[in-house]
């Protein structure tokens, strides 16, 4: 299987699942055979094994001006989105179409959807009751993140319900409540990007090396040439491990690797790819980082890959 089939599979199995642990030999004669993995093995010596999570997914508990802002949002920065709600008007494909809508009951459809465990929930329904029902019923749940919007003293009511019913301070800890981060914002939109903020906190705060789309799109497309994936990084370089661009064959690229003078060194090095597979180090503390136009120190492992 030949390396952009190998990724093609991977976009396949993440469409079921919610991720792929994927190794790659890195040393030795068969440095750049790669392989799909049932679990997380021990040792990982002169291989790089990771897990490939597929797009964050949010659940909005709630169709009204909040979830409409929010839903555009949450788009821009490549999350899955579902919209439950049970009035029609609410939730409709044309108010949402970027989203899988569930004009159901909110009790209901919780209780039956398995939303993965890669899920972040905002609970932002039209009354106080249905924001409880929702609340009770993901905390059961596998998620990253739950957010429920609402005043202080109605989120203090909600809280002393939940020890009522049992659950832990544990659980009601880990529920952002009041919803997004403290902007003082006022209207619709500037709620949504409230959230969404405190959900990207959320969301970079965990070690998870997702496959971006665009990084997904290169993959498909005939003229993406070159994958070139951060595998390590020490002290301060502009992305983590995981980080992925494709480098199409007219030196145009998709995704990211942080921009700036590495990126372009790595294209550069990504154009004369003969090999089917290559590793570079970039140390930005040194005088390599000079010829690099960096200041900022650390140091990065790159992955070369011919699709």
């Amino acid at each position: 299987m030949g390396k952009r089939e190998f990724y093609l599979d991977i976009l396949k199995k993440l469409e079921s699942q919610e991720d792929v642990v994927t190794e790659t030999l890195l040393t030795g004669e068969r440095a750049g055979e790669k392989r799909i993995l049932g679990q997380l093995p021990e040792g990982l010596e002169g291989r790089y094994v990771e897990s490939i999570y597929g797009k964050p997914h949010a659940v909005i508990c709630g169709g009204g001006h909040v979830s409409l802002a929010l839903a555009k949002v949450l788009e821009l920065l490549d999350f899955r989105i579902s919209v439950i709600d049970n009035r029609p008007e609410f939730a409709s494909q044309e108010r949402f179409p970027q989203a899988k809508v569930y004009c159901q009951d909110f009790a209901a459809c919780l209780d039956r959807e398995d939303f993965g465990r890669n899920t972040y929930y905002i609970i932002v329904t039209r009354g106080h009751k249905d924001d409880y029902m929702c609340l009770k019923r993901i905390l059961k749940k596998p998620y990253v993140y739950i957010g429920m919007i609402g005043s202080r003293k109605k989120v203090a009511l909600s809280f002393n319900r939940l020890r009522a019913d049992g659950f832990s301070e544990m659980q009601i800890q880990k529920v952002h409540a009041p919803i997004g981060l403290d902007i003082e914002a006022q209207t619709p939109s500037e709620i949504a990007v409230s959230i969404a903020g405190e959900m990207i906190r959320e969301k970079n705060r965990q070690e998870r090396n997702v496959l971006e789309e665009a990084v997904a799109e290169g993959i498909r497309n005939p003229k993406g040439r070159v994958l070139v994936s951060v595998i390590e990084k020490k002290g301060s370089s502009p992305r983590g491990t995981g980080t992925r661009m494709v480098v199409n064959s007219d030196g145009s690229i998709c995704g990211t690797i942080g921009g700036g003078s590495v990126e372009f060194a790595a294209i550069e090095r990504a154009e004369r790819l003969t090999e089917n597979f290559a590793l570079e180090e970039y140390d930005l503390s040194n005088s390599q980082a000079a010829g690099l136009g960096m200041v900022c120190g650390g140091r990065v492992k790159v992955m070369f890959e011919l699709l």
